[in-house]
C-alpha cells in the first residue's frame, strides 16, 4: 500500500489522472496529509491578505469535457491529440483523422477532428493537458436575467461572458476553446512526469483558437478578504489545529496505510454530498457510518448462494468492524470534526477566490438559469510539488448529481 508521500508523487511526478479534495487529505495522508491541508489553507489565506511570499499558488478548475492532451510525440516528433487513454497500456494517440475514426465516433470524434486540425497552429512544444471547453457550434447567445451573454457549457457549469466584451467576440470567432493546466516531460508516454501549470506565453496567437492557462492571475489585488472573513478563516484554522493535536497519530497512520478502508469513509461522506446535506453531529455521523457499512455487507452476504461465499463476506465484515473500538470511534469523530473545520475555512476562501472571475457562472435547470460558483480551485505547493482540490462540494458536487440540473450533453 502506498504512503501519502508516494501517492502524492503519483499525482505530481507522473500522470495527472486524480487529485484529492483538500479535506480528504486527512483520510488518506496521515499526519502529513492533515498538516498539508491546514498549511495549504494558511497559505491561501495569506495570499488573499496580500502576502506574496507564500508556499502555494492557485489554479482555476474549469468544468470542461473531454480532457485533452496535445503536443509532440517524443518518439517521432509528430503532432498528436489524445484522450486520457494516452497513458493506458495500449496507448492511443491521434495523429491523423483516420486514427480518430478508428477509435471513436459521433460528437466526440467531431471535437477531436477540430482539435487535430486547429491545435498544431499554436506551436505547442512538448506535451500538455487541458480541458476542452467548446468547439464549433457550442457557443451560443443567451439572455439570462435580462443580461446578454455569450455562453458555452461543456459539462455542468454554464460559462457566460457579457456579449459586449472583447472576450465574447473572440469566443464567437473561435473554432475551439481549451484551458491548459498540466505540462509533461519525458522521452516516452510511459515515463512522462507531470508538473502543474502550462506556460502559454510562447504560443502563437490564432484567432480560431481560444487558448488559456488555468493560473489565477491575481491573488492580492482584486480579491481581499474582509476583516470578518479573515477572522472566520483564522478561527476555523485555529479550531482545526486544536482538533488535529487531539487525534492520535497512530489512528491517522492506520487510515493512511489502509487506503481501501479510507475510501469507504470518503464514499460514505459522499452520500451526504450527493444530497447536498452538511454533516453536523459528527458522533451521530460515526454511528451512521457503522450502520451503512453493516448494510452494505449484509447485501453482499445475501447475494452469495453458498455458505462458503456467505462466510467469506462475513469475515470481511468482521475484519472491517474491528476498527470501530470505542477509542477509534472517538478518534474518527475528531477526524470528522477536523474535516468540518477545514471545510469551513476552505469554503470562505473559495467564495473569495471566485470573485476573481472575469465571467459569470450558472447552472441550467428546468426552470431557467441559477447562479453558481465555478468548479473550484487547486492549491499547488510549489515547494513540495503536490496539489489539493478546493471545491465547494455542497454546491458544485451536488449540482453534478442533481437530476434537475441540465448538463451540457443534455441537448
Amino acid at each position: 500500500m502506498k504512503t501519502w508521500r508516494e501517492f502524492r508523487a503519483l499525482l505530481t511526478e507522473n500522470k495527472n489522472t486524480h487529485m484529492t479534495h483538500l479535506e480528504d487529505a486527512v483520510l488518506y495522508g496521515g499526519v502529513e496529509g492533515a498538516r498539508d491541508a491546514i498549511l495549504a489553507l494558511r497559505s491561501m489565506r495569506d495570499m488573499l491578505g496580500g502576502k506574496s511570499e507564500t508556499a502555494h499558488k492557485a489554479t482555476v478548475k474549469w468544468d470542461g469535457a473531454p480532457a485533452i492532451f496535445a503536443g509532440q510525440d517524443p518518439s517521432d516528433g509528430q503532432f498528436f491529440v489524445a484522450k486520457k487513454s494516452i497513458f493506458a497500456k495500449d496507448s492511443k494517440v491521434y495523429k491523423t483523422k483516420a486514427d480518430i475514426d478508428a477509435d471513436i465516433d459521433g460528437e466526440l470524434a467531431r471535437k477531436f477532428h477540430i482539435a487535430l486540425e486547429e491545435l498544431p497552429k499554436l506551436g505547442i512544444k512538448g506535451v500538455i493537458q487541458g480541458d476542452m471547453m467548446f468547439t464549433t457550434g457550442d457557443v451560443e447567445s443567451q439572455n439570462i436575467d435580462g443580461e446578454s451573454y455569450i455562453t458555452f457549457q461543456p459539462n455542468t457549469i454554464v460559462y457566460a461572458i457579457p456579449a459586449n466584451s472583447d472576450l465574447a467576440g473572440k469566443l464567437q470567432n473561435a473554432k475551439i476553446g481549451v484551458v491548459w493546466h498540466t505540462s509533461y516531460s519525458g522521452d516516452s508516454f510511459e515515463n512522462m512526469k507531470a508538473s502543474f501549470g502550462v506556460d502559454i506565453s510562447g504560443f502563437n496567437d490564432v484567432p480560431s483558437i481560444w487558448s488559456q492557462d488555468a493560473m489565477l492571475k491575481d491573488l492580492s489585488g482584486s480579491a481581499n478578504m474582509t476583516a470578518e472573513q479573515t477572522a472566520a478563516v483564522n478561527a476555523a484554522l485555529q479550531q482545526a489545529g486544536q482538533i488535529f493535536n487531539k487525534i492520535k497519530g497512530s489512528v491517522l497512520k492506520e487510515l493512511e496505510n489502509n487506503r481501501p478502508f479510507a475510501q469507504t469513509l470518503e464514499t460514505f461522506n459522499n452520500t451526504y454530498v450527493r444530497r447536498g446535506e452538511e454533516i453536523t453531529d459528527t458522533s451521530a455521523h460515526v454511528d451512521a457510518l457503522i450502520d451503512w457499512a453493516n448494510e452494505r455487507f449484509e447485501k453482499e452476504i445475501e447475494k452469495r448462494k453458498s455458505e462458503k461465499g456467505k462466510d467469506v463476506q462475513k469475515a470481511k465484515r468482521d475484519e472491517y468492524m474491528k476498527f470501530f473500538t470505542p477509542e477509534n470511534k472517538e478518534a474518527l469523530k475528531n477526524i470528522y470534526d477536523l474535516q468540518k473545520a477545514i471545510v469551513t475555512a476552505k469554503n470562505i476562501i473559495v467564495s473569495e477566490l471566485d470573485q476573481l472571475k472575469s465571467y459569470d457562472t450558472f447552472v441550467k435547470t428546468k426552470n431557467g438559469f441559477k447562479v453558481t460558483k465555478g468548479e473550484g480551485f487547486v492549491a499547488i505547493d510549489h515547494l513540495k510539488g503536490n496539489a489539493l482540490k478546493l471545491v465547494d462540494r455542497l454546491e458544485f458536487s451536488s449540482n453534478n448529481f442533481n437530476p434537475d440540473i441540465i448538463k451540457g450533453w443534455d441537448k
